[in-house]
């Protein structure tokens, strides 16, 4: 017998559901930007900057990569009303926070960019990674996604 049911969401869900999807698929357009057109994203930049984003171990931009599209993926889950989405944002979450730590401790990053892309940008991701992770686990406790 499944005691799961699945509830009618609120308008809010749509709404949150949807913006998170559109955010992160400007992030899997960001990472195809700066895995195949890498002069266009780098105009502009400083030979600092230059430097630092060209010596990028692979793993930064697998976990770029990961961030995004497992992102994407699981606010498709939410759309979908899909439990899945849950451990999928938690992925997500995990690469998000791995590219911020190396940015934040393992480089100069946050000396190197401005102030916005050097360090708000970063946390103002982890944070809407986290607030995602939230919202999934609140709608499947209400019957929202199951």
């Amino acid at each position: 017998m499944n005691t799961l049911q699945k509830v009618k969401p609120t308008v809010w869900f749509w709404i949150i559901s949807i913006i998170a999807l559109l955010w992160n698929l400007m992030g899997v357009g960001a990472y195809l930007m700066e895995a195949y057109q890498k002069e266009v994203m780098y105009e502009g930049y400083s030979e600092a900057q230059l430097a630092l984003m060209n010596g990028l171990p692979a793993w930064i931009t697998g976990a770029f990569a990961t961030a995004v599209f497992a992102g994407a993926i699981g606010c498709l889950g939410l759309v979908l009303r899909k439990k899945w989405a849950t451990p999928v944002l938690i992925i997500s979450l995990l690469a998000v926070l791995a590219r911020t730590i190396y940015f934040f401790f393992l480089t100069k990053g946050t000396e190197i960019f401005s102030t916005f892309e050097g360090t708000i940008m970063p946390i103002v991701t982890v944070v809407i990674a986290a607030l995602l992770i939230i919202f999934s686990r609140v709608s499947m406790d209400r019957g929202w996604i199951s």
